[in-house]
């Protein structure tokens, strides 16, 4: 062995090229000097310790051969040329297994690093004696350059993360393109792993400092390298995200593969030997064989890494529905700012509100509904939570409150004295306008603020930003009702019910509905009407949806009632017909 050859072989290594697919920038210049020298086999061929690896080559079937009595291996130790006219006359190759299998010429051209490391060679082969002419020698050094122009090309321009000295997205997406064309029968996989959930990154940075975020980095590219298994390649994709391309025989090793390397990750140090308080997961996913860009595999792999963080494994395969669910999310918030811009697809409808001791009309709940043009009516509970968490929810209430306050106004007008109810967000309180607003738009329809009620969550009426203070004032100044919408789930402490501003108290239908099974949820709802109303709040029950509940709730004085025995949420049109044959709830 020469005394380079354990420096040639890390530089080697550390070029990231053994065992992973071909690529077509090197397949490119393979098949130019099959072409150029008439031959039918060439190759890039890369000296291990013990084998010939094929980068790229044409000709073969085999990815490599053993390093003994290779050809390119002696190019390898010698950083020369080197031509066989005829291996069967050679005393040396003669026996090897190139010229068994059929091998008469070789001629090949070293392939060296700026640093003088030879990491193999470019190699043209046939099946024929022949000779080579300088010219055309010189034409395979000038392909040997080429080749080496990509290696280094490669490695060092945008392909090489500077912090860990890894291959990086980049590179990744280029070499999953690859081995997406040359899956064979083995499964092949993507791991995405994380060391630190996204809304952790910045407190971490923040408290640590960047550097020690970067170390942490750094040990976890030591680590993930060390253990790197067999045939896979290493990535460094973004802050504290690393990914693996991996074979393995099915989805269950993959799995068992991934939670390993989640195991080594927990173990991370930094430089100063401090356990570093983190929680890393894994995602897997498959490879597909054809059809599936590079960037919606890293998508999908950091899909099932997101899954991961939800269960207590820390450990996710790729689940197509729960990434469907995710998509339909996504689709939602872009179709719904479509709807809110377009008429036809959005419309209210109204759940009457009646006495707790006439049992006729006294208001109704507006009730925002969605037909979207391709999916038909999507249900409130499906986009409605999605919508809250963005800032659609702004525009969103300021639909619901035009088209009810313009509803409420044409009812006015008819003389029917209804109470309309309009669901806010906690989101909407912090709109510097949001009081003026309806109150402007109450004023416009010639309302009375009895015409007008605010239902939002006991979480939303907490908020003690000066902001949300401010509007519930001028609201509550100006007359406008509050509702304490969904009582019971929220925060329930009765600490709240001295300091919320509010005058209605909505009981929420988890309760009510288990009136007529359990014992102990009459006492409580018995318990929580009583304490209302002797708090000086008005009680609204709502998810009544039988007789028995509903007389109960009358026993106890509760002053109003919501639910499907009421009747359901109606349109427009349903609701004034209902209205105009209404008999008492009984």
């Amino acid at each position: 062995m020469n005394l380079y050859e354990p420096q040639r072989l890390h530089a080697l290594k550390q070029l990231n090229l053994l065992n992973t697919a071909p690529g077509e920038s090197f397949d490119r210049i393979t098949r130019m000097a099959s072409q150029l020298f008439g031959l039918p086999i060439a190759a890039v061929s890369l000296t291990d310790t013990d084998r010939q690896w094929f980068k790229s080559r044409v000709g073969v079937d085999h990815w490599e051969i053993p390093r003994f009595k290779a050809c390119c291996g002696e190019v390898a130790d010698t950083s020369g040329n080197l031509v066989i006219p005829d291996l069967l006359a050679s005393p040396y190759y003669r026996d090897s297994n190139l010229a068994q299998s059929g091998i008469r010429f070789y001629a090949g051209a070293p392939l060296t690093t700026r640093d003088g490391f030879t990491l193999g060679a470019m190699c043209v082969l046939g099946t024929e004696p022949r000779t080579v002419t300088d010219q055309e020698m010189t034409l395979l050094q000038d392909l040997a350059a080429m080749v080496m122009d990509q290696i280094e090309l490669q490695h060092a321009y945008g392909r090489i993360d500077a912090l860990t000295g890894l291959p990086n997205r980049s590179q990744m997406n280029d070499d999953i393109q690859d081995m997406s064309r040359q899956l064979g029968l083995r499964p092949a996989y993507i791991m995405f792993s994380e060391l630190v959930d996204v809304t952790s990154m910045g407190s971490l940075q923040r408290v640590m400092g960047p550097a020690y975020f970067e170390e942490l980095c750094r040990s976890a590219s030591r680590l993930l390298s060390e253990h790197n298994p067999e045939g896979a390649r290493l990535y460094h994709i973004g802050p504290g995200q690393f990914a693996h391309l991996a074979f393995a025989d099915n989805d269950t090793q993959m799995l068992l593969l991934a939670s390993t390397l989640r195991g080594l990750l927990q173990t991370l140090t930094t430089g100063e030997a401090v356990a570093v308080m983190v929680r890393p997961v894994v995602g897997v996913a498959p490879l597909a064989s054809e059809g599936y860009p590079a960037s919606d595999i890293v998508r999908i792999a950091h899909s099932a890494c997101l899954d991961a963080r939800l269960n207590e494994h820390g450990v996710a395969l790729y689940s197509s529905k729960l990434d469907a669910d995710h998509q339909r999310h996504f689709q939602i918030l872009l179709d719904f700012r479509i709807a809110l811009e377009q008429a036809g697809q959005l419309s209210l409808e109204y759940q009457p509100r009646v006495s707790g001791a006439s049992g006729l009309a006294i208001g109704a709940e507006a009730l925002i509904r969605w037909r979207h043009p391709t999916w038909g009516n999507v249900p409130p509970d499906e986009f409605i939570p999605v919508i809250e968490q963005t800032q659609l929810a702004k525009p969103l209430t300021a639909w619901v409150m035009r088209s009810a306050v313009a509803q409420a106004g044409v009812w006015h007008k008819q003389g029917k004295a209804l109470c309309i109810s309009i669901n806010i967000s906690a989101a909407n309180l912090s709109e510097f306008d949001l009081a003026n607003r309806l109150l402007q738009m109450m004023a416009e329809q010639g309302l009375p603020v009895s015409a007008i009620e605010l239902e939002l969550t006991e979480s939303a009426l907490i908020n003690d930003s000066a902001l949300a203070s401010k509007q519930l004032t001028i609201l509550m100044e100006a007359g406008i009702r509050v509702v304490i919408d969904d009582f019971g789930t929220g925060y329930s402490s009765l600490a709240y019910l001295q300091e919320i501003p509010a005058q209605v108290v909505k009981i929420d239908r988890s309760f009510i509905q288990r009136i007529a099974l359990e014992k102990r949820s009459r006492t409580l709802v018995k318990a929580m009407i009583g304490m209302a109303q002797d708090l000086g709040y008005e009680v609204v029950a709502e998810g009544v949806e039988d007789s028995q509940t509903w007389a109960f709730l009358k026993n106890l004085g509760c002053d109003q009632v919501q639910g499907y025995l009421v009747p359901r949420p109606l349109t427009v049109d349903h609701f004034e017909q209902w209205l105009d044959t209404e008999l008492p709830v009984k």
